[in-house]
């Protein structure tokens, strides 16, 4: 920061999220309510293919995670992902990053207001949905208003729900597949995998149906690059939360997945149905639906959580950058963005009136989560692009880099064929092909935006501030670069 923006009015964000806080936020963002919401519909699509489904996009998100990783610790001014795609890219790549990645989020936070209510009504019957709906903004508005400490313990806290239910559903699962459990539906066994029409038993096009609801299961996984301003000893805690990603995708996703199926054959999921409730459920675990509404009541609390942190940091930076109006770049007292906090907040308002809006509201939100994920998509994509412009124009901080993402350009390649993959995989339904069709719309919106907003003197003489500020860190990094190569030739 340049002494501009560090003074006592304008103080600057502080680095109070440490190394539990960073891993737990990771973990919380690398299992989303889709694994507790979504899995039933995901599993009905794809059968026990699924688990494939989960594999390959948990192993192409790490690569993203990867390159983001590498950006980040090379200029320790960077406050985000969309500051090294301002810097790399050119600032209108910051701008359509910054906003796209807000836009997702307010969309999931929305989304994920109307599911605290609609479960708070199976857990509390007859109460309005209203109630719950605001109470949940008041309380995350609180909790964030704070420091950014309350927020990380929140999600720590959280995060460790999420994993203790999934570690719940294993253990017990193991335990009724190696104990005989008989059900209805048969033995509980890992037989059951492939003896219901084998892996793929709708063929190549049920496989790639799972791809369309799963992805969307994954947003979030990025959330701990937002977190790289405030997070203690960056170039320690990101790597070690960004490397256990395959781990914690194998453990939680994959073998959640596997045990579930194992207990009951893939032909018994049905779309809207948790098959968390309906295992514990088997078991003859009978407090098991309230056990599991609360765990998922807490999930969609996380993803809120983090919708409005992630929001109102990206908000902040923009405005920091002359992409958004000026009052959203003061922090409080606290350290703590709350202009941008309290927009962000409003946004999740109106999930409350949506509530109301009529019997359709459920096919609507699978639109825009659908139009969330594309969005999602795209911020990704920018993630390598600017990776690729970083290898091109600044070879000499690749090779002193202490985090090299693993594959370097060849596997930027492979995830943006990926990528084009999941895109096309969205044209085969028709409820998923509208989403898409519509996504353009957003970008019509930002372009025209940002063709007002590039020649204004205010954006211009704040991205030049912003500039003159990584300025510092890139001669910082330079000078480490050429020590670096002067070590490896007297070596």
């Amino acid at each position: 920061m340049s002494s501009k923006t560090t003074t006592a009015e304008t103080p600057h964000l502080e680095r109070q999220l440490s190394n539990r806080h960073i891993q737990l936020i990771a973990i919380g963002g690398a299992i989303g309510t889709g694994l507790f919401m979504g899995s039933g519909k995901t599993i009905s699509a794809a059968g026990p293919s699924v688990i494939f489904v989960y594999m390959i996009i948990g192993f192409m998100l790490f690569f993203v995670m990867r390159a983001m990783g590498e950006l980040l610790l090379s200029n320790l001014h960077y406050k985000s992902f969309s500051d090294f795609a301002a810097d790399l890219l050119g600032p209108w790549a910051g701008f359509f990053t910054g906003w796209t990645y807000w836009f997702c989020w307010v969309i999931t936070g929305i989304a994920d207001v109307i599911a605290i209510a609609a479960y708070s009504e199976e857990l509390w019957p007859g109460v309005p949905l209203w109630i719950p709906g605001i109470a949940t903004v008041i309380i995350l508005l609180v909790l964030n208003l704070a420091t950014v400490r309350a927020f990380g313990e929140t999600e720590f806290w959280f995060a460790l729900i999420k994993i203790i239910a999934i570690a719940a559903l294993i253990i017990v699962g193991l335990f009724m597949i190696f104990s005989g459990f008989q059900s209805d539906a048969g033995p509980a066994t890992f037989t059951n995998l492939w003896s219901h029409g084998g892996f793929f038993p709708n063929e190549f096009m049920g496989f790639v149906a799972g791809f369309q609801i799963a992805v969307f299961a994954f947003v979030g996984i990025e959330l701990v690059g937002t977190t790289a301003a405030e997070a203690k000893d960056p170039e320690k805690n990101l790597p070690k939360a960004i490397n256990s990603i395959p781990i914690r995708v194998l453990l939680f996703y994959v073998g959640a997945l596997i045990i579930l199926m194992s207990v009951t054959p893939w032909t018994q999921f049905q779309a809207g149905h948790s098959p968390f409730i309906a295992m514990f459920s088997l078991a003859g675990l009978g407090a098991a639906a309230t056990v599991v509404n609360l765990v998922v009541l807490s999930s969609a609390m996380s993803s809120a959580n983090s919708g409005i942190y992630s929001t109102s940091r990206m908000v902040y930076g923009l405005a920091q950058e002359g992409d958004a109006p000026t009052m959203f770049s003061r922090l409080s007292s606290r350290k703590v963005p709350q202009n941008a906090l309290f927009l962000s907040c409003i946004l999740l308002l109106s999930g409350v009136v949506l509530m109301y809006a009529g019997s359709d509201i459920a096919k609507a939100f699978d639109m825009v989560t659908t139009v969330a994920a594309v969005c999602f998509v795209f911020v990704w994509s920018i993630i390598l692009a600017s990776y690729l412009k970083f290898r091109s124009r600044r070879p000499h901080l690749h090779e002193s880099s202490k985090f090299k993402m693993p594959g370097g350009i060849p596997m930027v390649w492979l995830v943006f064929a990926f990528f084009a993959f999941v895109l096309w995989a969205l044209t085969t339904q028709p409820d998923t092909l509208t989403a898409l069709l519509v996504t353009p719309l957003w970008f019509v919106i930002l372009g025209v935006a940002w063709l007002i907003i590039r020649r204004r003197p205010s954006h211009l003489a704040r991205y030049a501030e912003f500039q003159q500020d990584l300025a510092g860190e890139k001669v910082v990094a330079e000078e480490r670069a050429v020590a670096h190569e002067k070590a490896l030739r007297e070596s």
